[in-house]
């Protein structure tokens, strides 16, 4: 539990810092009011690292640029029409971004996609049209005074996500920050008041009017958080997943009374959580994965398109992950993700099955060739994924899964190591089959190259004699 007394302490810590410090003193010489807003604020109180420094002012975007361009390196006023400028301050071998803002009171107009901006006169003015009221407090600095005018502090300490305003206005204001209510909760591990949670529920729908940049960009913030599955559960219940994400929420299938199998929705919140584990304690300190978390979410979403109902009691869903491959490129492309992550996770979901048929027969080294030449270089994360994808409550099964997947890996260090697998590539390149067939760059160049990375696959290294012999072989069986 934060204590008030830990909370000030933070706070004076963080006015204090040279950065901090060497940016208020300079609004103070020129005459200005500034304070640190909203995230850093509410993260210093609660003691976790602060990485954004938001300040807000009364200067104007022209006055902001030219009080902070004496004291930084660097300025960017990209968000200038928004009342934004940015700075890069350094205090000795001390670097931070800041982003200074002008005091605001913008809201949508219920019509488009983007905010009307109209600026603000006063600092309470400022912090009563933000989005949640422990996001609505601000240190006024130099002098260290905190400023809470929406009751931010009791909902800090009680670890609440509510509303300055009702959450109607709020969320008409700005639809977005019905997702971000979700992203918090995941990120805070705070629980949003049922008034806010039965506005998202009552006004899902206006999400529609928010840009797809902006919706995809807070999905992608909150699958980056620690603990991801309050938020989506928080986006599933209130309907706002229906819109945003619906293969997710369609995974919540209807069960026949006389038909049983596991939850799919559940299992792949499971799955999302322990390859969160798994990245982890494979990648320690390294930045969350985005490709391989959004995998693991939607590798299921082909399910209840395949679903059948057989005789007997069984459900199948053949050829879900190619079902599910193609729904999820079509998801990320029409959320505008970029063509790498859409590539990537649609074929993680594709392969995610590839390693079930190890447990049911030794696989050849021709085999173990072939799953790390389709997984390339996404094979770390296939190896995350399907041992994530391991939900079942019966021990013995999930440790017999993990045991092959253990040998599987440890047949790949092996061959690896021999072989140089991560760049399988014939004994022979395209030049050296023209000299050997006596033929021009052409199509039967291809053809042939083919036919000796299947022969690399299936028999390991050749040498180049050998491969010469077998080329000239097969050539000969071809053209003759």
């Amino acid at each position: 539990m934060v204590s008030m007394a830990e909370s000030l302490v933070r706070l004076s810590e963080l006015a204090a810092s040279p950065v901090v410090s060497k940016v208020a003193s300079a609004f103070a010489s020129a005459g200005f009011e500034l304070s640190l807003v909203g995230g850093p604020v509410r993260d210093a109180m609660l003691g976790r690292i602060v990485s954004d420094l938001d300040f807000t002012t009364n200067a104007s975007p022209d006055d902001i640029l030219r009080v902070v361009t004496p004291i930084s390196d660097a300025q960017w006023d990209i968000g200038r029409d928004f009342g934004t400028i940015g700075a890069r301050v350094q205090v000795g071998s001390l670097s931070d971004m800041v982003e200074i803002t002008t005091y605001r009171a913008d809201a949508y107009d219920g019509v488009t996609r983007k905010p009307v901006v109209a600026f603000g006169d006063s600092l309470e003015g400022d912090l009563k049209r933000r989005d949640f009221t422990v996001n609505a407090m601000a240190l006024r600095i130099p002098e260290v005074k905190l400023i809470d005018p929406c009751g931010g502090v009791e909902d800090l300490l009680d670890r609440t996500l509510r509303t300055p305003s009702t959450p109607e206005v709020s969320f008409g204001d700005d639809p977005l920050r019905m997702m971000r209510a979700a992203r918090f909760a995941s990120q805070l591990g705070f629980v949003v008041d049922a008034d806010t949670q039965a506005a998202m529920f009552a006004m899902a729908d206006s999400i529609r009017i928010v840009s797809v940049e902006r919706m995809q960009a807070e999905l992608s913030k909150l699958l980056l958080t620690d603990e991801p599955r309050t938020g989506i559960e928080l986006l599933v219940e209130t309907g706002l997943a229906q819109i945003v994400l619906p293969e997710v929420p369609a995974l919540r299938l209807e069960i026949d009374e006389h038909h049983h199998h596991k939850d799919v929705y559940q299992h792949s919140l499971t799955v999302l959580e322990q390859a969160i584990g798994y990245e982890k304690s494979r990648h320690p300190g390294e930045a969350p994965d985005l490709t391989l978390r959004m995998a693991a979410l939607l590798h299921d979403i082909g399910k209840p398109a395949t679903r059948r109902l057989e005789p007997g009691g069984a459900v199948s869903f053949y050829h879900h992950d190619m079902v599910g491959s193609k729904l999820a490129k079509k998801r990320l492309t029409a959320l505008r993700y970029d063509n790498d992550t859409i590539k990537d996770v649609s074929r993680l979901i594709e392969l995610h099955l590839r390693f079930f048929g190890y447990t049911e027969g030794a696989w050849t080294d021709s085999a173990v060739r072939r799953y790390v030449r389709d997984a390339g270089h996404l094979l770390e994360r296939l190896h995350i994924l399907t041992r994530a994808d391991v939900t079942t409550r019966n021990r013995r099964k999930a440790d017999r899964l993990g045991f092959a997947y253990d040998d599987l890996e440890a047949r790949i260090a092996e061959l690896r190591e021999q072989e140089e697998m991560d760049a399988v590539r014939p004994d022979l390149d395209g030049n050296a089959i023209q000299r050997v067939l006596g033929i021009r760059p052409g199509r039967e160049v291809g053809e042939a190259y083919k036919w000796l990375l299947e022969l690399r696959l299936d028999e390991g290294p050749l040498g180049e004699e050998e491969a010469e012999r077998r080329l000239l072989a097969w050539w000969a069986a071809r053209t003759g």
